[in-house]
């Protein structure tokens, strides 16, 4: 998939988040779901916070900022295919949990809008970034910049699916 239309694919997936959004009840987008796990509320926390650090990344591998190291073949083979290996549960690298909080349905948007701006600063960069630049991903290994953002698009992709279930958690309860 070209930067440009895993950039499209991430604008129709970031409005997927805002729509959830606007549609979860103020009066549970912080409580733990039927099902246990993180609320509404830490998920949104944790997947724009690290979609804004993963930005960040990117920048450093398109500003030349990284290593030229090998990208893992499995993780080549994530990337072709757009989706992380089917798990029980994945863990959360213990760097990132700590900064997982509850946050309020605003402050989800805001962090939504940060991203969104972010993003739009830092995609030009990928057109001129050395491909053979990369930073390290706490679990996936050096990644480029282009490779960077599409990790981020399977990430976004990957935690609307546990929204989903946390939605059908809390039906299920009703």
């Amino acid at each position: 998939m070209t930067a440009s239309k895993t950039k499209v694919s991430l604008q129709h997936i970031v409005g997927a988040y805002k729509a959830k959004l606007s549609s979860y009840p103020d009066e549970i987008f912080q409580l733990t779901p039927p099902i246990n796990g993180w609320s509404y509320s830490e998920v949104y926390s944790h997947i724009f916070d690290a979609s804004l650090l993963s930005l960040i990344a990117l920048e450093h591998s398109a500003n030349g900022k990284g290593e030229d190291k090998p990208t893992h073949f499995v993780v080549k083979l994530i990337l072709l295919l757009g989706s992380l290996p089917p798990a029980k549960k994945y863990k959360v690298p213990k760097r990132l949990i700590d900064r997982v909080k509850k946050i309020s349905k605003t402050q989800a948007m805001d962090f939504i809008l940060e991203f969104e701006k972010a993003l739009a600063d830092t995609y030009p960069l990928i057109a001129n970034a050395n491909k053979k630049c990369k930073t390290k991903h706490p679990r996936l290994g050096y990644l480029n910049a282009e490779q960077w953002l599409r990790f981020i698009e399977i990430h976004l992709k990957h935690h609307l699916k546990q929204l989903e279930r946390i939605e059908n958690s809390f039906q299920l309860k009703a």
